[in-house]
């Protein structure tokens, strides 16, 4: 039982990760609900080297950000859930916890 909490403890570590320091940030330094591939690639690039972590747990967490559906994809576009266009547009703080609370509400 105890590998099985590990395991859902680092994924939410790393959907944390990831949209604290690459997602988020993209979104409010584009000023766009959309962003491309290529965009996402070089912002995880910035923070991996910054932050010397490995592109492993950002894959990880964008995929289950993805499961989640916080992001959507179609293609080579992400995008955030429509209930989180309004955090954007006021160019607000929009922690995990506030964006996975607002994409849970019927």
């Amino acid at each position: 039982m105890l590998s099985e909490k590990g395991k859902y403890a680092s994924a939410t570590q790393n959907r944390r990760f990831v949209w604290a320091q690459i997602v988020w940030p993209l979104i409010l330094e584009i000023n766009d609900v959309a962003f491309t591939l290529k965009q996402y690639q070089e912002k995880r690039d910035k923070v991996c080297k910054e932050k010397n972590v490995t592109m492993t747990i950002t894959s990880r967490g964008l995929v289950s950000l993805m499961q989640k559906g916080i992001l959507l994809k179609e293609g080579n576009i992400y995008s955030i859930h429509f209930r989180l266009i309004p955090y954007m547009r006021l160019k607000a703080v929009c922690d995990y916890a506030t964006a996975i609370h607002e994409v849970r509400i019927k």
